[in-house]
């Protein structure tokens, strides 16, 4: 499965772009602010429905303008053209459609095309709030699992309306317990069906995490994860029951998998405290690269690759590693974004195969090799 084509009008700072990809490199050199980034986040809003740096779809759209749309052709299987068709207008809400036809909810998309996207951004799985690191699990098991998905918002619905019970209690000092039963009775079910797919995931990707770290790193430091939640010593029914009283004076929910969280460990200590810049990017793409081959394991083909400034503040023996993996043709379509058109050039002249080069200057691309 690879992107053939992709197509925009008036997305973040392009007009109107057609541009071709090849099935394997395709690289994008060129300053910083003239549009490189903006090519993968339209390639990402066509696997996830939603821009990969903000919720907000009409911060996408061209100052001056009112809507955009991106348009993407697809080759599945090297036999089966698939068309992915977005666009947002003010006032409006989110079209998305797979062959001319709209799909009804947008969760229905997610998973037809696995996408990992690697990004300076990523630095907030380090040193965001455990809702970043959760985000970051839930998107991994979500592209190949559906059910984990749906479980996860009707997990969120009757969280969010427990939460108002208990807000409404602070007001009025009045609470329908068997409101609030059923509700908490809805959390336990389906908060324990996200912590086992959470907690076997955990233990899935973390062998693969360290293969990755240990390649970058040349097996000069050990890395691992750790996950951390409530439910790995009583279930959650028992901890809604016994901690009932706390959420009252609270007005929320205080016990559940909506406080989870995943502990980022370098030499057994906090990656945040202990890590260089070059350690952290290291950690991450690894980490990155762990959810590439667990994705690719579970649905069976390759996901598309987004690689934005991934050589920045790496040390050339780190850079050298991601080229040898880059080389070794272990992915499959891969998209590449960098200041350098020198480094960049040095990973293509590696590569056994077929890539593009772009130039980007101020929303105009013009193809180099």
């Amino acid at each position: 499965m690879y992107l053939k084509s992709l197509s925009l009008l008036n997305f973040k700072n392009y007009n109107k772009l057609d541009v071709d990809f090849c099935s394997k490199i395709n690289c994008f050199t060129g300053k910083n602010g003239v549009g490189k980034t903006n090519i993968l986040d339209a390639i990402y809003y066509l696997s996830f429905c939603k821009s990969f740096f903000t919720s907000v779809d009409s911060f996408n759209i061209k100052h001056g303008d009112n809507l955009f749309v991106i348009n993407g052709q697809y080759l599945f299987n090297n036999e089966t053209n698939e068309n992915i068709f977005c666009s947002f207008e003010q006032g409006k809400r989110k079209r998305f459609k797979r062959n001319k036809k709209e799909y009804d909810k947008l969760a229905d998309h997610i998973g037809l095309i696995p996408l990992v996207m690697i990004s300076p951004y990523d630095i907030n799985l380090i040193i965001g709030g455990s809702d970043e690191r959760r985000k970051f699990i839930d998107g991994i098991i979500s592209q190949y699992n559906r059910n984990y998905l749906y479980d996860l918002q009707s997990y969120n619905r009757a969280l969010a309306q427990r939460n108002f019970i208990l807000k409404q209690y602070g007001k009025t000092g009045y609470i329908d317990t068997e409101v609030l039963d059923l509700y908490s009775q809805q959390l336990a079910e389906y908060g324990s069906k996200i912590f086992n797919r959470r907690n076997n995931f955990i233990k899935e990707i973390i062998p693969v995490f360290q293969k990755y770290f240990k390649h970058i790193s040349k097996n000069n430091e050990q890395v691992s994860l750790q996950y951390s939640s409530q439910l790995h010593s009583k279930n959650l029914a028992d901890l809604l029951t016994e901690n009932i009283e706390k959420d009252k004076i609270a007005r929320y929910t205080t016990t559940g998998i909506h406080k989870d969280d995943l502990s980022l460990l370098l030499e057994d200590f906090p990656i945040k405290k202990l890590g260089s810049q070059g350690q952290q990017k290291s950690y991450l793409t690894a980490l990155k690269l762990a959810q590439f081959e667990y994705i690719q394991k579970q649905c069976g083909f390759k996901p598309i690759l987004l690689l934005d400034d991934i050589f920045d503040k790496l040390d050339s023996e780190r850079v050298e590693q991601i080229i040898i993996l880059l080389s070794q043709n272990n992915f499959g379509q891969v998209f590449i974004t960098d200041t350098n058109p020198e480094r960049v050039n040095k990973v293509l002249k590696r590569i056994n195969g077929e890539y593009f080069h772009y130039s980007v200057n101020n929303a105009n691309i013009e193809k180099i090799q």
